[in-house]
C-alpha cells in the first residue's frame, strides 16, 4: 500500500472514529438532554432513533443518487455535512431543532462510511484490501469503545455539546487531510438510478446482505440487552456491567484490526461462515458460562465482541469486490449498513417481546444463538451454490 494510500485509508478511518462517537454517545447523553430542553426521557431517547432511522434508511437513497464521476467530492461532501450537523447540534436551541440535526448527523454519517470504504478500496491494490477496510471499521469500533467514554467524561464536565463539538473538532482534521490528501478516485460507470437499484434483484448480494441482517438481529439485538442479561438472578446477580461492557468492546476493536490481513489471506465468505459459527458459540455459552460464575461470561462475551464487528470486514470486502466492477459497490456498502442498523432495531424489538412475556432471560441469549445459527447456514448456501 503506498503511503499516500495508506495514510487516506487512515484519515477515512478518523472520520469513522468520529462517527462512531456520534451513533453511540447520544444514548449517554440523554440525562444531560432532559435536563437541557425539559424533556422526559422517553423524548430524549428519540434522539437516538432519528440518527439511526436517517443512516440506515436515508444514507442507500443518497448514495444511489450520487454521481459515479464525482466519488471524491461525494465523500468529501458527506463527511463536511456530517460536521456541520455536529456543529449546529451542539448550537441548537430547542430540540426539535437537535432531533432534526442528528437526523442530518445521521445521513451524513452513513454515506461517508460506504463512501469511505469504496474509496479505500479503489485506492488500495486488492490484495490489501481487505486490510484497508479492516482498518476503517477499526476506527469505528474504537470510536465507539474508546471515544463515547471520553466524550461522556467531557460532557459531565463541560455541558452535553461539548460531546458534539469534539466529534465535529475530529472530522475537521479529517476532513483536511483528506482534502489535501486523498488522490482522486476512478470515476464508475455512469448508472441510470433503475440500474442501480438492479441490485435488489442479485440473489448473491441479497444473501450477503441477509446474513448482515441476522448477525446483527443476533449480535446487536443481545447487547441491547446485556444490562438486564448480567443483573438477573440466573446470571448471578452482576452489581455492575462496565466492566462486561468494555470486554466486549476492546474484544470489537481487536476483531475489527485482527480480521483484515486474514481477509487478504483466506477465502473471505468461509471466514464469514467461521465468524457465523463463533457468533453461535458464544451466543449460546452465555447462559451456561454465567451459571457456573459471572466472570466467566467475560470469554464469550471477549469473543462475541471479536466476531460482531470483525464480520463487517469479509462482508463488504466481498460486496465491493463483486459489485465494483458493476458500478454499485458504493451502494451495496450502504445497504449493508442499513442491514446492520435494521437488523439492531429487530433484535432490540424482538428482545423486548420475549421479556414482555416474562421469559428467563437466558432465552435472549438462545434466541440470538438461534438466529446466528440460521445466518451460518444462510452462508454454507452461498458458499454451496459459489461451487456450482
Amino acid at each position: 500500500m503506498a503511503d499516500q494510500s495508506r495514510l487516506s485509508v487512515y484519515l477515512v478511518a478518523l472520520g469513522a472514529f468520529a462517527l462512531g462517537m456520534a451513533s453511540y454517545v447520544t444514548a449517554g447523553l440523554i440525562p444531560l438532554i432532559e435536563d437541557a430542553f425539559s424533556v422526559t426521557a422517553a423524548t430524549a431517547a428519540q434522539l437516538v432513533t432519528a440518527f439511526t432511522l436517517a443512516y440506515g434508511l436515508g444514507s442507500p437513497v443518497v448514495v444511489a443518487l450520487l454521481p459515479g464521476q464525482h466519488q471524491r467530492l461525494g465523500l468529501l461532501v458527506a463527511l463536511a455535512v456530517f460536521i456541520v450537523a455536529n456543529i449546529a447540534s451542539a448550537l441548537a436551541t430547542s430540540f426539535i431543532a437537535l432531533a432534526i440535526w442528528r437526523a442530518v448527523a445521521g445521513v451524513g454519517a452513513g454515506v461517508y462510511l460506504a463512501m469511505g470504504i469504496a474509496a479505500a478500496a479503489a485506492i488500495t491494490p486488492e490484495a490489501q484490501r481487505g486490510k484497508a477496510i479492516a482498518i476503517i471499521m477499526g476506527g469505528m469500533a474504537s470510536g465507539t469503545v474508546l471515544g463515547v467514554p471520553i466524550s461522556l467524561l467531557l460532557a459531565e464536565r463541560l455541558g452535553w455539546a461539548s460531546a458534539m463539538w469534539l466529534i465535529a473538532g475530529l472530522g475537521c482534521i479529517a476532513y483536511a487531510g483528506l482534502h489535501a490528501k486523498l488522490p482522486a478516485l476512478p470515476a464508475t460507470p455512469v448508472l441510470a438510478l433503475a440500474r442501480k437499484l438492479a441490485i435488489l434483484k442479485n440473489p448473491h448480494t441479497m444473501a450477503i446482505l441477509a446474513v448482515s441482517l441476522l448477525a446483527a438481529i443476533a449480535s446487536l439485538g443481545m447487547y441491547t440487552f446485556i444490562a438486564p442479561f448480567m443483573e438477573a438472578t440466573e446470571s448471578g446477580a452482576v452489581q455492575s456491567i462496565t466492566g462486561y461492557l468494555w470486554v466486549w468492546g476492546i474484544g470489537g476493536v481487536v476483531g475489527s484490526f485482527l480480521i483484515g490481513p486474514l481477509v487478504d489471506k483466506f477465502n473471505g465468505p468461509v471466514m464469514t461462515l467461521g465468524i457465523m459459527l463463533l457468533l453461535f458459540i458464544a451466543l449460546i455459552a452465555l447462559p451456561f458460562s454465567a451459571s457456573v460464575h459471572p466472570l466467566l461470561t467475560l470469554l464469550p462475551i471477549a469473543l462475541w465482541g471479536a466476531v460482531g464487528w470483525a464480520l463487517q470486514v469479509p462482508q463488504n470486502n466481498e460486496l465491493v469486490r463483486t459489485r465494483q466492477a458493476h458500478g454499485d459497490g458504493n451502494l451495496a456498502v450502504a445497504l449493508n449498513e442499513s442491514a446492520l442498523y435494521l437488523g439492531s432495531a429487530i433484535g432490540a424489538a424482538s428482545g423486548g417481546i420475549l421479556l414482555a412475556f416474562h421469559l428467563p432471560v437466558s432465552t435472549l441469549a438462545v434466541g440470538a444463538g438461534a438466529i446466528a445459527a440460521v445466518g451460518a447456514l444462510v452462508q454454507l448456501a452461498l458458499l454451496i451454490n459459489a461451487q456450482h
